[in-house]
């Protein structure tokens, strides 16, 4: 399980101070599917990277299983990264000057995984993912929708107990953008946990739960199942 309590982050420049988030509290249980929607500003990322531990917040608590970790230090951070966390980018984060395998297996060398394992590993993601034959490509040599299947599967790798998606379609037409909700989508059937970031009501409605911040606050959280599916509304 995953749970923040009376969240609230705030930036301060010079004199001013914004707060981007307000008492916040939310449970993400496992094998849950849960998009967060709203304005830009209105905290949507903030809210990602304190789960994600990018960030930490101005008070409040954030725990991942049974560890409070708002307060650990960045080394003890960066270790429950490793063990427990997924990311994948909306500008995918992909590093060029390696291949798509190199890219795959970055997160399993972090982790200094045996490269024979690594090898595998990798490999079986990439199938997974319909990238194999795309192995000793450059990212720079992919489609946008084929990059962040290559993300998805960096993600996927080290098989985190929660995947956290930033706007992962945002760079994509409506058909890779699909294809790639699509992965996403067969991941939290198999029992993958996922917390999304989005701004298409229709990419959100692939979740289980809908909720919408604004100005920092969580306002509503909405069953899914209740609404119609992406497929019924096509």
């Amino acid at each position: 399980m995953f749970r923040a309590e009376k969240i609230s982050r705030s930036f301060r420049s010079g004199t001013v101070e914004t707060t981007a988030l307000r008492d916040v509290s939310l449970k993400v249980n496992p094998g849950e599917f849960v998009s967060i929607m709203g304005p830009s500003g209105c905290g949507k990322s903030t809210l990602l990277n304190i789960l994600g531990t990018l960030d930490r917040p101005t008070s409040g608590d954030f725990w991942i299983k049974d560890e409070n970790v708002s307060r650990y230090s960045e080394a003890k951070l960066a270790e429950v990264r490793r063990r427990h966390i997924g990311f994948v980018f909306q500008s995918f984060n992909l590093i060029d000057q390696l291949t798509v395998r190199e890219n795959v297996e970055l997160a399993l060398r972090y982790r200094k995984t045996g490269a024979q394992e690594r090898r595998l590993k990798a490999g079986l993601a990439m199938e997974r993912f319909g990238i194999a034959h795309r192995a000793d490509h450059r990212p720079s040599q992919l489609s946008g929708g084929q990059q962040q299947r290559v993300a998805v599967a960096r993600a996927l790798v080290t098989e985190p107990d929660l995947i956290l998606a930033d706007e992962p379609t945002g760079n994509l037409d409506s058909h890779h953008g699909e294809d790639v909700m699509g992965a996403l989508k067969s991941l939290n059937d198999e029992g993958a946990t996922l917390v999304m970031v989005t701004h298409s009501p229709a990419h959100a409605s692939y979740a289980g739960r809908t909720i919408r911040l604004f100005d920092g606050e969580i306002m509503t959280s909405q069953d899914n199942s209740v609404s119609q599916s992406p497929r019924e509304e096509n």
